[in-house]
């Protein structure tokens, strides 16, 4: 599944390009071979998930100047790692998504029927 298909078997959608999301930096939630940590899921990055993010150990709203990385803000979209997604549905606080630029790679983790539950853009 290395195809830059979404959940739903279509074309993937770009998830953000300001900030610049994707493991590959391009824009978009493509995961091939070499994502290891499977980042293919376009969240919306609330307050509220972006707090528990950072209390289980993935702080994505620090800035790191030195990976050139400023932080996500509530509002934006970004590139979460598949099991990170995973782990935050168990614990009820996972956030909502983009399902169309969700890459297909996600379903080796989880169903479609969920990841419908939590889509904005059905």
């Amino acid at each position: 599944m290395s195809t830059r298909l979404n959940v739903l078997g279509e074309p993937l959608e770009p998830c953000s390009l300001k900030p610049m999301t994707g493991f590959y930096r391009d824009g978009s939630c493509f995961s091939g071979p070499d994502n290891q940590g499977l980042h293919a899921v376009c969240i919306y990055a609330s307050e509220e998930f972006l707090e528990y993010s950072k209390k289980v150990g993935n702080d994505l709203s620090t800035p790191r100047p030195e990976y050139n990385f400023a932080g996500v803000k509530p509002g934006q979209s970004w590139c979460l790692s598949g099991p990170r997604f995973v782990q935050a549905h168990k614990d009820g606080m996972a956030p909502h998504i983009f399902i169309h630029a969700t890459h297909q790679r996600m379903l080796e983790l989880i169903d479609l029927e969920t990841l419908k539950s939590y889509a904005i853009d059905l």
